[in-house]
């Protein structure tokens, strides 16, 4: 049964094709059922691909998104490194500038005790023996004024100034209050005597003076 069923089809078949030599409607309809066919496959490919294609956008915009935010906050960060840096670099050199200029801090506090010496010297000398019946005792105390001047000098070259506030308002930031009393004719607040007076290292109080403070009676 089955080889009969072969060999009809195989008979069959020159027929058909003779069929649509013959016939040129039959002919086209078959062109149109093969186009029509490639059309279908077309287009489910091209939807396909249409499917896929939004898929693909939207990834590749989340990509992005994630790389800009990643590029935002990588600046960010470079931004404040920057910013750290630059004050860092600031702070050292401020701290550098100030070591050399408060640097002889210590040293100029021991010479101010020398200083201190070399006016007390002179003030004890009473200025009625200064005379040039006494040559000794006038060149000792001329020496002294010299060194005490020459010393103020080199004090104010290197940035080292002298405070002696008589008769200036009272600054706790340069004064040491010793006492208050009232004073006739001077003005409350005001500084009255100046039992030691007080230096400024570069605009920085290094010892204040040491004062007596008119108060209301």
């Amino acid at each position: 049964m089955a080889a009969r069923c072969v060999r009809l089809a195989r008979g069959s078949l020159p027929a058909f094709a003779l069929s649509l030599r013959s016939s040129p409607r039959l002919l086209c309809t078959a062109a149109k059922q093969k186009n029509n066919g490639q059309n279908l496959e077309e287009d489910a490919g091209q939807n396909e691909q249409k499917t896929d294609l939004p898929s693909t956008e939207k990834t590749l915009m989340e990509e992005k998104v994630k790389l800009e935010e990643q590029l935002k906050e990588t600046m960010e960060k470079y931004k404040r490194a920057l910013a750290d840096t630059e004050n860092l670099r600031q702070r050292s050199q401020k701290l550098v500038e100030e070591a050399k200029l408060y640097g002889i801090q210590g040293f100029c506090k021991d010479l101010l005790e020398v200083a201190d010496i070399l006016e007390k010297a002179t003030q004890c000398v009473p200025q009625e023996e200064i005379r040039d019946d006494n040559p000794h005792l006038k060149s000792l105390y001329e020496g002294l004024v010299m060194t005490e001047v020459q010393i103020q000098k080199v004090f104010t070259k290197h940035g080292l100034l002298r405070l002696n506030p008589l008769g200036a308002k009272f600054d706790p930031y340069e004064h040491e209050a010793l006492f208050h009393t009232p004073v006739e004719g001077k003005e409350p607040g005001t500084v009255a005597l100046v039992n030691k007076v007080g230096y400024k290292l570069h605009g920085r109080t290094l010892r204040p003076a040491l004062v007596g403070v008119v108060k209301e009676a």
